[in-house]
């Protein structure tokens, strides 16, 4: 799943007209990197929600064929968060654990180590990233693979995950929940496990941060790829 329901408050006036997933890095929507990356990683059934100019999203993206994925979307009238729209979108993501990665970040992460990746009695599996400069407190720590909100050095999660469904119970459809609360909860019970991506991360949140991946991103560079 990539969740795109975001109304990208920080990026107006550039969201006002464009939502945000569809914005231009280096010539192509932000969403499209990502799409790309899961394709390449044999991960080709997607889910993507929408709020704020939904239609136009669903008319770049189509059904996938372009980008040699197959596409189906969950709507949101109202964007619900990213607990909120995951669990709104569970009848479309079926009974196995599935990936969600944030609609608006660029990474070289290997996605396909998730495909492979058993939770055993896990909840979650998140990936974890040093923290950039805008968010340097982090959100978890992590031990031994172990992620939780004990006190100690924290890391800042990079919006890539894979869970199961049973993280949502306590979600009713339409509901708007923020994801947070539902991983510590997890995390108490010693029911989500992690790791550290070390590559390139970018969490591309403000125009400002839109800017500068433009200019870090440039034709021919090796984090393009």
């Amino acid at each position: 799943m990539i969740l795109a329901a975001g109304r990208g408050e920080r990026m107006r006036p550039l969201t006002d007209t464009v939502p945000k997933p569809l914005l231009p890095l280096c010539g192509r929507p932000i969403i499209e990197w990502t799409i790309e990356k899961l394709a390449r990683a044999g991960i080709v059934e997607l889910v993507i929600n929408h709020s704020h100019l939904g239609h136009m999203i669903e008319a770049a993206l189509g059904d996938g064929h372009r980008l040699r994925v197959s596409i189906r979307y969950s709507p949101e009238k109202e964007a619900l968060e990213t607990a909120g729209g995951i669990a709104n979108a569970l009848q479309l993501l079926g009974s196995e654990p599935f990936i969600a990665v944030n609609g608006d970040i660029f990474c070289d992460f290997d996605f396909a180590a998730l495909r492979t990746k058993n939770l055993g009695n896990d909840l979650a599996h998140v990936v974890l990233v040093a923290n950039p400069g805008h968010h340097p407190q982090g959100d978890f720590a992590i031990r031994d693979g172990r992620v939780d909100d004990a006190v100690g050095p924290r890391r800042t999660f990079s919006g890539i995950g894979i869970y199961r469904r049973e993280l949502f119970a306590p979600l009713l459809p339409g509901e708007k929940a923020s994801l947070a609360p539902l991983l510590r909860s997890a995390m108490a019970r010693r029911m989500v496990s992690g790791e550290v991506h070390r590559g390139t991360w970018l969490d591309i949140g403000t125009r400002e941060r839109l800017e500068a991946a433009n200019r870090t991103l440039q034709p021919g560079s090796r984090e393009r790829h």
